[in-house]
């Protein structure tokens, strides 16, 4: 996410966690820690991490929660504002607001994080709910979420979703399957108000604004 990232001027710094989980993280990225993984294979630098970013994912949040409390049964959700340097688009904005999940369960599986999603998607209206197979650094196995845009006669990502890897959740202190999800929350607003160009729901459209119950 290099190239999709704003990093702060002032203040360009901030203060890193308690000594022994940068030696855990470190580890991990460099070596795989103690997971049982060789790692991401690059020279971890702390300098790099004290780098202050506006956030380009919302699991943030939810990665702060789980090593607050890695113990099961556990669901944590959050909303909030990402930022990325992306061209704008009928589909893209450089701020929009992230839907952003945890399920820490002994018995948690990847059907159940599919289950969960097409469930929440099936209570918003949308039937037709696809999953396709992807790469993310931190989860395995890992699926981006589609769903059927008529006016496009397209199908539009949704968001990512996947089960985090062990170099995620041991060295927070998690020894169980943690699902994970981040889904756009522009783009569910834009298909379930049929609107055909994301950027309408920033408009200053004052009739649109009166016929959208949520707006009223």
């Amino acid at each position: 996410d290099m190239q999709d990232t704003f990093y702060l001027e002032r203040p360009a710094k901030g203060t890193l966690p308690d000594l022994e989980l940068v030696k855990k993280i470190k580890s991990t990225h460099e070596k795989g820690w103690k997971t049982g993984s060789t790692g991401w294979g690059y020279q971890w630098k702390e300098e790099e991490a004290q780098r202050l970013v506006l956030r380009t994912h919302t699991t943030a949040s939810t990665v702060r929660a789980l090593a607050e409390n890695p113990n099961p049964p556990r669901k944590v959700f959050c909303v909030g504002r990402v930022f990325r340097n992306e061209t704008i688009s009928y589909k893209h904005l450089p701020e929009f607001h992230q839907v952003d999940g945890i399920i820490i369960d002994k018995d948690a599986s990847f059907a159940t994080l599919l289950g969960t999603l097409r469930e929440f998607y099936r209570k918003m209206g949308f039937q037709e709910v696809k999953f396709k197979p992807a790469f993310f650094p931190y989860t395995e196995p890992s699926a981006e979420v589609f769903v059927w845009m008529e006016q496009k006669k397209a199908w539009i990502e949704l968001g990512g979703s996947g089960i985090f890897r062990p170099e995620v959740t041991e060295p927070l202190g998690c020894k169980y399957p943690v699902l994970a999800w981040g889904l756009g929350l522009e783009r569910l607003a834009m298909l379930r108000y049929n609107l055909s160009d994301i950027r309408e729901l920033y408009w200053s459209k004052v009739d649109w604004l009166k016929e959208v119950p949520l707006c009223q």
